[in-house]
């Protein structure tokens, strides 16, 4: 049995008119999460249809486009041509390259009025000249061409820059090449003034660190930056592949097969990575310096595992759904329409199933933590409506593989941290996210006045806009120091908002277990009138440590417990407040 996706036929030499047909193994596998090297090779060549698409919308669009101080585009498309002619494979490598592809749905946006840009639309569509003149370095033609500079650079994806001073932010240069020697402004490929892409290397798995594509940023153009020293990235990278092999030799090997480029950013807070993709860049991953080898293997995991449904999804629609709807997502800050809620359970089941094979106190709690919030969040996608016939399948197919990992054994001490860090950011989202219907809040304040049990609260709270003061993720981060590096976690005890941003004395308390402190410092923090969400959900996660039902009650509607308490001017005690939330709730 086959499946067989909707057809990319291209009227253009450089696509066929065929179908895909995935495999029903290949099917299967990326529906239950997984997916070999056999599979992504798959996707790659159905990425490839789903990228000249592009291209070729994009070209048609642009036909009327002024081309500004460039050559018309129909004189890079025919270099494009005559690289083509050389070496049909490296055009296509060049074509798939993720930063082309942000570049081709960016203009096509541009080009349809749905994306603005400060940039001349002429240096977004001329950028063709530079993807045929990068096409044609490879392959060894001789050419001459005009390419855009951009703030004083010149890029040729997948190679490398050239540094243009001198120039106008938005300026034309010329690039030659003759006799094999190859010449940007005048200047020689692999001078000085030439910034090559770094190549990753490991025993198996070879990456580009991009510094220097304008569509390298993923969700639009941003300035050439090369990284000061790529040496620490280089030296991460192998143990991290190492580390991918030892874990899962089939899914660093389809990894291997489907990456192809990661783009650096700066280093973030320890234990707090930022790491992005896009469906409209198959092969890449966004990741700020990591930590350690370990870190490094789990972004690649998470944003591979990204690449993968995405271009499933340009094959298969798994959901309607016009993104109206948001919903709690376990590992963002911010609600999250039905598609990325998706996206989000198939990262992290991955992400999940990388720490389950790591055995260390951080690894069992990244396991521990992810599992539970994975599955969670399965279960509210699963009854989501928008979700097809198709989207329902991956769904189940994903909580039957997750649901077994839910019941296997965790050191103790790790399986409480974890559930601390749970309840924190599921009852924290509520706080800063919902608020009581208001007919809740007048029922409660009316009974609580009376001296009346409070009732059940059968309305739904109401979504309301706007975040959190600090990363939801505050206490885990916290909790993660404390099991990865005592030492370090000691030395942060004084002050430690200097080290984790938001971080506060009491978060100190409530995770060292020094539930007293921590429950009289969040008490009084809100009898001072400071009680933001964190303070009430900290309350709640100190009272149900100390065994008190008011944490049962703060936890499960913290929204209700801060409305009330501000209703009835802070004129109740919190604690008592949440014990009578519990026996309503």
């Amino acid at each position: 049995m086959h499946q067989t996706a909707r057809s990319h036929a291209l009227p253009h030499a450089l696509s066929h008119a065929l179908p895909h047909v995935l495999p029903s193994q290949s099917f299967d596998e990326l529906l239950c999460g997984g997916g070999g090297p056999a599979t992504v090779d798959r996707l790659r060549v159905s990425e490839r249809s789903w990228r000249l698409l592009v291209v070729r919308a994009l070209l048609d669009s642009a036909a009327t486009a002024p081309a500004g101080p460039l050559p018309p585009l129909a004189d890079g498309w025919k270099l494009l041509s005559r690289a083509w002619a050389v070496s049909k494979e490296a055009v296509e490598d060049l074509l798939v390259y993720p930063a082309v592809g942000v570049w081709a749905a960016h203009t096509l946006r541009r080009l349809r009025g749905t994306a603005q840009d400060d940039a001349p639309l002429w240096a977004d569509t001329g950028h063709l000249h530079a993807i045929a003149a990068a096409a044609a370095v490879r392959v060894g033609l001789e050419f001459r061409t005009d390419v855009p500079v951009r703030h004083g650079w010149v890029v040729l994806p997948a190679l490398g820059a050239m540094r243009v001073p001198g120039r106008a932010d938005w300026d034309v240069a010329e690039i030659s090449a003759s006799a094999g020697s190859v010449r940007i402004a005048g200047r020689p490929l692999g001078g000085p003034d030439w910034h090559a892409l770094t190549e990753l290397r490991a025993d198996g798995c070879t990456l580009l660190l991009d510094d220097t594509d304008p569509y390298r940023d993923l969700r639009g153009p941003a300035g050439v930056e090369p990284i000061d020293s790529t040496a620490e990235w280089q030296d991460l990278f192998g143990p991290a592949w190492d580390i991918l092999r030892r874990t899962d030799s089939e899914v660093a090997e389809a990894l291997a097969g489907g990456l192809v480029s990661v783009v650096p950013r700066p280093r973030a807070e320890r234990f707090r990575p930022h790491s992005a993709s896009s469906g409209d860049a198959f092969g890449t991953a966004l990741a700020s310096a990591p930590d350690d080898a370990e870190q490094f293997a789990s972004t690649l995991v998470h944003e591979f595992q990204h690449n993968k449904l995405s271009a499933f999804m340009h094959l298969f629609t798994l959901y309607d759904d016009q993104g109206t709807r948001l919903h709690y997502a376990p590992w963002r800050d911010d609600p999250r329409p039905l598609g990325g809620l998706l996206q989000g359970v198939y990262a992290f089941f991955g992400v999940t199933a990388f720490w389950r094979r790591r055995g260390h106190a951080l690894g069992q709690f990244e396991f521990a933590l992810w599992r539970s919030q994975t599955a969670y969040a399965l279960r509210a996608v699963g009854s989501a409506d928008g979700l097809n016939d198709l989207g329902r399948r991956l769904v189940a197919e994903l909580t039957r593989r997750i649901e077994p990992w839910l019941d296997e054994p965790v050191d103790a001490r790790v399986r409480a941290a974890a559930a601390l860090a749970v309840a924190d950011h599921r009852a924290t989202w509520r706080a800063c996210h919902l608020r009581p219907a208001p007919g809740t809040l007048r029922a409660h304040a009316a009974a609580w006045a009376d001296g009346n049990p409070l009732p059940r609260a059968t309305d739904e709270p109401v979504p309301v806009p706007g975040g959190p003061a600090r990363g939801i993720d505050t206490r885990a981060v916290l909790l993660r120091w404390l099991l990865a590096d005592p030492a370090g976690f000691a030395a942060l005890r004084d002050d430690p908002g200097a080290v984790v941003a938001g971080a506060r004395l009491e978060d100190i308390a409530l995770v060292e277990g020094r539930t007293a402190e921590a429950l009289s410092a969040f008490r009084a923090r809100i009898g001072r009138g400071e009680g933001d969400p964190e303070t009430w959900v900290g309350l709640g996660l100190a009272a149900r440590a100390a065994g008190d039902p008011a944490g049962d009650g703060l936890l499960a509607r913290p929204e209700l417990a801060m409305a009330l308490y501000g209703e009835l001017n802070g004129q109740a005690d919190p604690l008592t407040l949440g014990r009578a939330l519990a026996y309503g709730t």
